[in-house]
């Protein structure tokens, strides 16, 4: 299923204008005799600034954990309100994930970031001045946006500047600053009031507007819109001047050349036979991590162990907030060691046992068969279910969505990648608690069985992407599109 690249070795004619013998910057040129081991500094940067974006993504959808009680006690909202308020950041994510290819496309990743931060904190502000539902929920809905656009831009961002030896790993960093956005919310919300926990999602946006000022924009992005000089000093920034660039530069235009010759890209084009695999791929993926049950976990996390027999929910939250950082940092040594598959396909069989397990728990406690061992059988399952996530479905999904559109189908693909994971995001977290109050195993059941056949997706339609350039990829998944 992993295709060949035997297209991609072709003979590909390009425009004179196009064509890169030595690439230069002024009077200098971007090839130097020099080599690359200390010129990843800029990448590294860029990253660093790009996934700030992911914190607030992370404190967004931990946000309802920790202040559910609060914030009905203060605003006086029933359940149904507050459950509203818990899944509109899906809906408001939604909007933002339908808009996200297109903002990338008109404004490249840096516009698209800086734009989403500014709605960010518009959100942010509105719930910590809200008085009641009205306000709050619109606040929710314009963070929901901004981290609709962020779930789609800054892991594309990230896979465009890095060099294929760190593309992996680095993209993995927005998965880890999600889950240290969510873990900070889970620990500083059980010992904060729930306008100051507010704070952890607005200075973090502001960081990012600032950081925005000193990173160069995607070189890929650039190239695409025609902008021939800042392309070529942006991949000297983040290559470094001694880097040796003009064989990476001359893939890059020879892939966009060749990519401009074809029509400009529907909606309609993404069922067609050469675009069907990657959409399938990353549809898939998505659909796959969020039918799991991961977002009903993670929104209602406080609850639920409550209902598993805990005297209180903070412990639990904790736990699952101390699990997801390691077990995140992992994944990111791995992904470019062992590759993309193999920890999808551990992460599946993990949180297929997962879930079994928080069910077997409920099941007991709900015939009353050894009531005293569903809190800790409970807790086990879904640390288990939380670790697992984090080491493959969390983040491998992101990164093999940024790898396998080719740049004319990345915007509407992206989108369509996005709004599968954001609709199922909202699906999962709307539905949770009347799941739970229907049959709390059955739920977890139907989770693990979800789990499951992702497993067998996994292995069957999923390709390995490691060690590979972005165009490499591209067209071993795309064999007709260069033709």
């Amino acid at each position: 299923m992993e295709g060949t690249t035997g297209d991609s070795e072709q003979k590909i004619s390009i425009p004179e204008d196009l064509a890169i013998k030595e690439p230069l910057i002024g009077n200098e040129p971007i090839c130097s005799k020099g080599r690359n081991g200390d010129s990843n500094w800029m990448v590294i940067f860029s990253t660093t600034v790009a996934v700030w974006g992911s914190f607030v993504f992370g404190v967004a959808v931990g946000f309802s954990s920790p202040t559910q009680a609060q914030i009905r006690e203060d605003l006086n909202l029933s359940l149904g309100e507050f459950s509203v308020f818990g899944s509109i950041v899906t809906l408001g994510a939604l909007v933002g994930a339908v808009a996200s290819g297109r903002i990338t496309d008109l404004l490249g990743p840096k516009g698209a970031m800086r734009s989403s931060a500014i709605v960010c904190i518009i959100g942010w502000l509105a719930i910590y001045f809200a008085k009641g539902p009205i306000t709050l929920d619109i606040g929710r809905i314009c963070t929901g946006y901004g981290v609709g656009v962020f779930s789609y831009v800054v892991p594309v961002f990230i896979a465009e500047i890095a060099p294929k030896t760190l593309r992996g790993a680095l993209t993995t960093l927005n998965q880890l600053f999600i889950v240290i956005g969510l873990s900070m919310t889970y620990t500083i919300g059980t010992f904060v009031t729930w306008r100051m926990l507010v704070l952890t999602g607005l200075i973090p946006c502001i960081i990012l507007l600032t950081g925005l000022i000193f990173i160069p924009e995607s070189p890929r992005w650039l190239a695409k819109v025609g902008r021939q000089n800042e392309f070529e000093n942006s991949l000297r920034k983040l290559r470094g001047k001694d880097a040796d660039v003009t064989q990476e530069a001359t893939e890059i235009l020879e892939y966009i050349a060749t990519i401009d010759t074809l029509p400009k890209a529907r909606i309609q084009d993404a069922f067609h036979r050469q675009y069907i695999r990657p959409v399938t791929v990353g549809v898939g993926l998505m659909f796959f991590q969020q039918a799991g049950g991961i977002n009903g976990i993670i929104f209602y996390a406080s609850e639920t162990f409550k209902s598993a027999g805990f005297a209180s929910g903070s412990l639990g939250t904790i736990l699952m907030a101390c699990f997801q950082v390691p077990l995140t940092i992992l994944a990111a040594v791995l992904m470019d060691r062992s590759g993309r598959r193999p920890l999808l396909m551990i992460s599946a069989s993990g949180l297929f046992l997962g879930s079994f397990v928080t069910a077997m728990s409920f099941l007991l406690k709900s015939h009353g068969i050894y009531p005293e061992l569903s809190p800790g059988l409970a807790l086990t399952g879904i640390l288990v279910y939380i670790g697992s996530f984090s080491i493959g479905m969390g983040a491998i999904p992101w990164v093999i969505m940024s790898e396998i559109f080719p740049i004319n189908m990345k915007g509407i693909g992206g989108s369509l990648v996005t709004i599968m994971n954001w609709f199922g995001s909202w699906a999962v977290s709307y539905s949770f608690n009347f799941l739970m109050s229907w049959n709390s195993y059955g739920t977890f059941f139907i989770y693990s069985s979800m789990c499951a056949l992702a497993l067998v997706f996994i292995f069957k339609v999923v390709p390995e992407t490691k060690g590979r350039t972005l165009e490499e990829i591209q067209a071993s998944m795309n064999p007709t599109s260069l033709k």
